[in-house]
């Protein structure tokens, strides 16, 4: 970063984890940060920085995040970077979970980090620059047993990241995603998981959160590494469109990867065949 002008980022989440690392590493190199979380007071030690706005936000609040958006800007005058970090989490086979969690996730997940894009939007059309970093996860490109709705949620920022990339790319915002497999934070020891486990998921979802709650204190992800690979990412002089952080999160990404080729060839004869005939398409062209 030496010899750059300093950015100001907008980070989701920061009361703990990767948005608490991300926001101190960022202000440890010289950033300008905008550190939120819902609880403000989780946030003292870093709104101590001459450098560093910390505001109260619960991003499923469209109007808030509005709202700190225009805090941000009266303070700093732009905000280049927005980090959607925040997240919520919960364990439980896809028939163990209820309807109000379901929601509840997407609520969070999908629809905050869509009010949080939606606020710095207007402002980087104008300066004709930004990015946004979405965080997913390795379960944005993989299901896991006991997290399909947390990688439903994921998979759906994925594919609006997609979509916002080739829409706001020609305006000078990049937009990158993010996805980490298993890092050293409280994410899987302060997740919600189902009260009603049944006993036939036993073996597959009910293993998998035991394994979750096992885990944690032992992951091999290193929250500070991660927060400096992502700051590497975004000022490198061609930033990536997906980041993947950890060696699972690679291999994990590679296998999807070599069995969705494998599928798609196999079955490439009947997949080509669905079209209507060529001289049909032209004809009705």
């Amino acid at each position: 970063m030496k010899g750059r002008t300093p950015l100001t980022w907008l980070v989701t989440g920061c009361s703990t984890g990767l948005g608490r690392s991300i926001a101190a590493h960022l202000l440890a190199s010289g950033q300008r940060v905008v550190a939120t979380a819902r609880k403000a007071e989780t946030l003292a030690d870093l709104a101590g920085h001459p450098e560093c706005l910390a505001l109260p936000l619960d991003v499923a609040d469209r109007a808030r995040c509005a709202a700190v958006v225009a805090e941000a800007e009266a303070r700093f005058g732009a905000v280049d970077v927005l980090v959607n970090n925040a997240g919520i989490g919960h364990f439980a086979a896809v028939e163990e979970t209820g309807e109000a969690e379901a929601r509840r996730l997407f609520e969070v997940n999908f629809f905050g980090t869509a009010n949080a894009i939606h606020a710095v939007l207007p402002g980087m059309r104008a300066r004709r620059r930004g990015t946004i970093v979405n965080l997913t996860s390795v379960g944005g490109l993989s299901g896991f047993p006991a997290v399909g709705y947390y990688a439903a949620s994921k998979f759906a920022v994925e594919g609006l990241s997609d979509t916002l990339r080739q829409e706001a790319g020609p305006l000078g915002i990049h937009v990158m995603t993010v996805e980490p497999s298993a890092f050293r934070t409280e994410w899987a020891g302060s997740a919600a998981e189902t009260t009603a486990p049944i006993p036939d998921y036993d073996a597959t979802a009910g293993a998998a959160r035991r394994a979750y709650h096992a885990s944690v204190g032992r992951q091999a992800g290193d929250p500070g590494r991660a927060a400096a690979a992502i700051l590497a990412a975004v000022t490198a002089d061609r930033p990536p469109r997906r980041l993947l952080l950890g060696n699972e999160a690679f291999e994990v990404a590679m296998a999807k990867l070599e069995e969705m080729r494998a599928d798609f060839l196999a079955w490439e004869e009947t997949t080509r065949g669905a079209d209507f005939p060529a001289w049909d398409r032209a004809a009705a062209a």
